[in-house]
């Protein structure tokens, strides 16, 4: 571990942080009205997300659902429908169960150690509830926090390692003042996300740059320490349009697993090298009963999931004998919809961009016009 940065036993100057805070931080509406719903709702929406993107999802979300109450009662087809294009959609299903357990509760659990029982809720997000919400003292470690104090404290190491990830921590918990909590984690935050950012860091701006063991030293890009860990694999996929008048065929996915409870074009990952209208056919019979034949490829989607990089491509299909009954196999619904009925439903962002490569999205008009 590196020691040469001695302010680092001393912790960050909070009060000057406050200050800073205090003086001029962002409007963003969970600060305005600190409830446990709403911040809630913010710390998951903002996860593995930037905040300029979840803002217009959080006001929708807060207009269409008001309190925990009217969420949980709402039904997880609804959750996904509202949350289409924001990804990561495990965060949704979690989303809806959590709510149903606090509506069940009466109220949200006001302690760190509550507030992890929740579905969807781990150490940072717990933290940050129970300190802005209910004025606990513990500490955040985000990406953004996670930065300022590799930064401020001189942390060489890659702090993915377990034995450094718990120094971070440590860090954190010492310069946390008491019953200042919730704006202290929130000026912390803040500073990483507008000065302290990953690239092209504005210390000139910085309130506490004095004391910056990275900006003393001229490390401030390199750290923290993340060396690459190996590239995500290559997967290569296929989906079909299936239509019978104007109304396409859709899927819905299982509820756990990737895009779990999304609705999409039918398809499947493909093995190898193996043609993918071969893949086409074996996937609509393994997982809806079909035979069907692949009449043209219409276009591919190419996609980055955090695991993986998928080529999808996109086709279009037609059964191969007489209409045979779906057998869902795989698939838990489906269903046959209209361009003008895609907005009702839990699509994912790929679902999405397959639908338009297939014709069904923008060119929805010249698509009824011409199938109808």
């Amino acid at each position: 571990m590196t020691d040469n940065h001695e302010l680092s036993a001393l912790g960050l100057p909070a009060d000057a942080l406050l200050r800073w805070y205090a003086s001029g931080h962002r409007p963003l509406p969970w600060r305005e009205t600190p409830t446990p719903y709403r911040v809630w709702l913010s710390e998951i929406m903002a996860q593995q997300t930037r905040i300029e993107t979840m803002l217009a999802y959080y006001e929708r979300f807060l207009a269409r659902w008001p309190t925990v109450q009217d969420l949980a009662a709402a039904s997880l087809e609804e959750v996904l429908s509202e949350w289409s294009g924001l990804g990561y959609y495990s965060r949704a299903r979690n989303l809806h169960k959590a709510a149903q357990k606090v509506a069940a509760l009466g109220a949200f659990p006001d302690t760190v150690e509550g507030l992890k029982q929740l579905p969807g809720v781990g150490d940072y997000t717990a933290a940050a509830i129970a300190s802005i919400a209910f004025g606990r003292d513990a500490a955040v470690v985000d990406g953004n926090v996670e930065r300022v104090l590799c930064r401020w404290h001189l942390v060489q190491e890659d702090p993915r390692d377990t034995p450094v990830k718990k120094r971070v921590r440590a860090l954190a918990d010492a310069s946390l003042p008491a019953g200042r909590a919730g704006d202290y984690n929130q000026a912390m935050m803040e500073l990483g996300a507008t000065i302290c950012t990953p690239r092209a860091a504005r210390c000139g701006r910085c309130p506490i740059a004095e004391g910056c063991g990275a900006r003393l030293q001229g490390m401030v890009e390199a750290l923290p320490n993340k060396p690459r860990r190996g590239q995500s694999p290559e997967v290569r996929g296929v989906c079909g349009a299936l239509q019978v008048g104007s109304r396409v065929l859709l899927a819905r996915r299982p509820t756990e697993g990737l895009l779990g409870g999304l609705w999409e074009l039918p398809g499947d990952d493909l093995e190898g090298q193996a043609p993918e209208d071969e893949g086409l056919r074996r996937a609509f019979a393994d997982r809806l009963g079909l035979d069907v034949r692949p009449v043209m490829r219409l276009g591919q989607v190419r996609h980055i999931f955090t695991h993986r990089k998928l080529t999808l491509g996109v086709w279009a299909v037609t059964l191969a004998g007489e209409a045979a009954e779906i057998e869902r196999r795989w698939y838990i619904d489906h269903g046959w919809y209209a361009p003008g009925q895609l907005d009702g439903i839990g699509l994912s962002t790929l679902a999405r961009r397959s639908i338009e490569a297939a014709g069904l999205g923008a060119q929805a008009a010249l698509f009824a016009a011409d199938r109808g």
